[in-house]
């Protein structure tokens, strides 16, 4: 699926895309509050700044994906793979990250601690 197209969707009120290709795709930026990208593929992606609170990322493909000051307050991301994700500064706030794998390169905020938040190293 194309950027302009899920946000063209997202717009006329559309919330659940799951299992999408958005891969490498720019979305610095996007204001996608209560989307539900269940399975989704957004490996590279860059989300920098984007508004995501109360999404569904469960599942999702995030490996080096770039969430640096992403709002992600309130968001579902059981199991989802955030190998080498950047997420400085990302507001994790109520944020399930139960089951979400990380490794060595992921980037978190200063004091943000994963084990805490039920998540596990690869």
């Amino acid at each position: 699926m194309k950027v302009e197209e899920l946000k063209r969707r997202f717009a006329a009120g559309e919330r659940y895309f799951p299992a999408v290709n958005l891969s490498g795709n720019k979305l610095i930026g996007a204001y996608l509050p209560g989307i539900n990208l269940w399975g989704s593929d957004l490996s590279g992606a860059n989300l920098a700044k984007a508004k995501l609170w109360g999404a569904d990322l469960s599942r999702a493909n995030l490996a080096k994906a770039n969430l640096t000051r992403a709002n992600l307050s309130g968001v579902k991301l059981n199991e989802a793979n955030l190998r080498g994700a950047k997420l400085n500064y990302a507001k994790l706030y109520g944020a399930d990250l139960t089951g979400a794998s990380y490794d060595e390169s992921t980037r978190f905020s200063r004091g943000f601690d994963p084990i805490s938040n039920n998540m596990r190293k690869v």
